[in-house]
């Protein structure tokens, strides 16, 4: 069966960026391509809000954001959360207690902003495996003395944690730990770092919820990505898309593989199938 793409759902890292954190001029102007031609296009991303490039944060037309997860979806004409989702503080210092018996860097999110350690923070390389993320993290996230200090006195629901580990053995004991408690949501979009969500918080439910608010149907969304947290957003989707230098789940579950990030592939099937003519099968 064949559908009309109404929506595109972009994941950032490793699949709309490039590995140097940079949006290539033909994929920029195939977005606003895309925008012209009436489709809805939307970040749909592990990040935080204030950690969404700027470039994108203001792109013209792209009047919707789907961040940490999609805990927040955003009408960024106004700044006003449309969805939320959210950990409950009792589950966030859960999950914080458990990773802090680990080498870890941990994260806590308010707002669409994220919060960080000064001390871990002045190490970030120790715990990010990535140097084209440590500039980044220094930049978006606001360092705090204490982050358990930080969610008792917020003492309200959070976006989401993230936890990232120096060792990937203790990553592995903490995911079983923390996999036994059914209010948590783990992805791991790096194959060093634990995001955790409230349960039953994922992109693609995120789509398909933004999809129906707008009059689109779950068969007319497209979405991109390459990581874990993008699996479940293939599958949910009508037409999921996974990058050649994506994990091998994320591919399995895709409905079309395209180029790698560093070779426009967000451009090449956006063009292929949205653009060129070409019929999406959902």
């Amino acid at each position: 069966m064949t559908h009309k793409i109404k929506m595109i759902g972009l994941d950032l890292d490793g699949t709309l960026l490039t590995d140097k954190k940079e949006l290539t001029v033909r994929t920029r102007e195939v977005l606003a391509k895309a925008i012209r031609s009436g489709i809805v296009v939307l970040v749909a991303t592990g990040r935080p809000w204030m950690g969404v490039p700027e470039e994108l944060r203001e792109f013209p037309g792209m009047d919707y954001a789907l961040t940490s997860n999609g805990a927040r979806i955003i009408d960024t004409r106004t700044g006003n959360v449309i969805e939320e989702h959210l950990l409950s503080v009792k589950s966030a210092k859960k999950a914080l207690e458990i990773c802090r018996k680990y080498d870890t860097l941990q994260e806590v999110y308010f707002d669409g902003q994220g919060y960080a350690p000064a001390e871990k923070m002045e190490f970030v390389e120790r715990y990010h495996k990535n140097p084209n993320m440590w500039e980044y993290m220094r930049k978006t996230r606001i360092p705090v003395d204490d982050i358990f200090e930080l969610v008792d006195r917020e003492n309200r629901g959070l976006d989401k944690t993230q936890a990232l580990f120096a060792d990937m053995s203790e990553r592995k004991r903490a995911w079983e730990e923390l996999a036994r408690h059914e209010d948590l949501e783990l992805v791991g979009s790096l194959r060093y770092n634990i995001e955790v969500n409230a349960a039953g918080v994922n992109k693609g439910t995120g789509l398909v919820n933004l999809g129906s608010r707008l009059g689109i149907k779950r068969e007319e969304i497209m979405a991109f990505g390459d990581g874990d947290n993008d699996t479940v957003m293939l599958k949910e989707v009508g037409f999921g898309v996974a990058m050649a230098n994506g994990e091998p789940q994320v591919k399995e579950a895709a409905d079309y593989i395209t180029l790698s990030n560093e070779e426009d592939g967000v451009a090449q099937a956006i063009e292929r199938f949205v653009l060129g003519g070409g019929e999406a099968r959902c």
